[in-house]
């Protein structure tokens, strides 16, 4: 009994050491890689060297548990979750793969009890008070919010937080330079997720510097929000 009760401290901890790392870092760039042989290995290396150790390699292209295990390898102090997560399988391929979270568009108990039962931070996409409440019961601290901007932006997110003030959130979906700083100055956002510093066009034509450089100035407005918070 008592091992089984270390053991979920354990996991928690660990689970809560991932939420930490994510929001420390303040931005998770949402990866599709067409061709993870080519480009997984230096993409990683130019997000970390922008200052962006973080990864959350999407299921919407194939190959997408190789680009995990290639970016780990390629850079072993990042932290590469799985993105777009549907079904159990996807589960099982990124945790081969050595993914550290799995996010989900959408919040589906099943998934969510699969990854807790195979020790992994888990973000639900959740979006209405239904979803949160439904986060509530699995116990979780942090949800993603799924399509942030076209689901209500930011404003959603402050009146979600009044009947729900226990979680932090990761808002996707409409997130730029433009609005990185107006979310992240919100208190109960942990990070952003987005795809602006890792579009189609910079990693099919390879611009690494152009995406360390958008990393950097994301790194910058984290760096200033938090100042001043």
């Amino acid at each position: 009994m008592k091992g089984n009760v270390f053991l979920k401290v354990k996991v928690k901890v660990k689970k809560m050491n991932i939420n930490k790392k994510i929001s420390e870092i303040g931005v998770v760039p949402v990866i599709k890689l067409n061709h993870p042989q080519r480009d997984a290995a230096p993409l990683a290396k130019a997000l970390c060297a922008g200052g962006v150790p973080v990864a959350e390699v999407t299921f919407r292209a194939a190959g997408a548990d190789e680009a995990i295990r290639l970016m780990r390898e390629a850079c072993p102090e990042m932290l590469v979750g799985a993105g777009t997560v549907l079904t159990k399988d996807h589960v099982d391929k990124a945790i081969a793969a050595g993914a550290q979270f799995i996010v989900s568009p959408g919040f589906d108990g099943e998934l969510v009890a699969y990854c807790q039962e195979k020790k992994m931070a888990v973000y639900p996409g959740c979006t209405t008070p239904t979803d949160y409440h439904a986060a509530l019961k699995y116990g979780l601290e942090v949800v993603k919010f799924f399509p942030a901007e076209q689901s209500g932006g930011l404003a959603k997110i402050k009146a979600m937080s009044a009947p729900f003030p226990m979680f932090k959130v990761m808002p996707t979906g409409g997130i730029s330079l433009k609005n990185l700083k107006e979310y992240l100055s919100c208190p109960v956002i942990c990070a952003c997720g987005g795809s602006y510093m890792v579009t189609a066009d910079l990693i099919d034509n390879q611009k690494w510097d152009e995406i360390t450089d958008l990393c950097k100035q994301s790194v910058e407005i984290v760096k200033e929000v938090r100042k001043h918070g």
